[in-house]
């Protein structure tokens, strides 16, 4: 997941500062044609900038969500964090049952023009790994009935205004809620991928571990010493190409 972060304190419902114990994941869409991060955010480098001061980390914008999909600045696509995720959202109002604000995370999934398949793969992947990521925080159960809804979704249980996002969206792409629930749940079940840096760095922190421990066969590393297998440094640790050569030299004079 490409995930940063970008706080909008200066937002009023970030100065509410309202606590919110998360009981599901609410996925919006923003219904205008702009798939980019920075209409929503100040933005940096990475994230791009708002140029035009349009922004929500301002005072006297009476909407907020937890987070935003959509475009960086060079083009990849993203979430961007923009509440502290137990902070109350003011995301989808309020229906005949109450309101999604107080136990729903929130995110909007930014909206092109609605045709460009390939931007609306690279969003639908990115909200399946932000809803999975935060499932996983909280101990939700995509599949669990009302845990991860749409927009739509929450108006129908009447805990949201009557929006349609973002089941105007995803059917035209052949995708609906049913099958994100399913995706944001076999993306639970996968396990972390690892790059090749984070590997070569696990690797060498355990060999650095096993070279500080005993040998547990003492009298062998000395026999091993003594027919020079080895200089006594490494008593745990891999055995290199040089010392198998060395090993197998020494085993086929014996």
């Amino acid at each position: 997941m490409n995930l940063r972060v970008c706080l909008l304190k200066e937002n009023d419902c970030y100065k509410a500062g309202r606590k919110l114990m998360p009981k599901g994941v609410m996925v919006h869409s923003t219904g205008a044609n702009n798939p980019w991060v920075s209409r929503y955010v100040p933005g940096d480098d990475i994230l791009g900038y708002n140029q035009g001061n349009s922004h929500w980390n301002q005072p006297g914008i009476s909407k907020c969500v937890h987070a935003f999909v959509g475009k960086f600045a060079d083009g990849s696509v993203g979430a961007v964090q923009t509440l502290p995720w137990t902070m109350r959202g003011w995301h989808c109002a309020s229906g005949s049952k109450g309101s999604g604000n107080n136990t729903h995370i929130s995110f909007e999934i930014c909206e092109d023009n609605l045709t460009d398949r390939s931007y609306f793969q690279k969003a639908y992947a990115q909200a399946v790994e932000l809803t999975a990521y935060l499932c996983k925080e909280y101990g939700l159960d995509p599949l669990e009935d009302g845990v991860v809804i749409c927009h739509q979704e929450g108006y129908q249980r009447g805990i949201a205004s009557n929006h349609a996002d973002v089941l105007h969206w995803f059917p035209k792409f052949g995708k609906t809620m049913d099958d994100f629930r399913t995706d944001v749940s076999r993306k639970m079940e996968e396990g972390e991928e690892v790059t090749q840096e984070q590997f070569d760095k696990m690797m060498e922190d355990y060999l650095a571990r096993q070279a500080k421990k005993a040998a547990t066969m003492p009298e062998l590393l000395e026999e091993a010493r003594a027919m020079g297998l080895t200089d006594g440094s490494r008593p745990r640790s891999f055995v290199t190409r040089e010392e198998c050569a060395v090993m197998a030299r020494a085993a086929a004079k014996v």
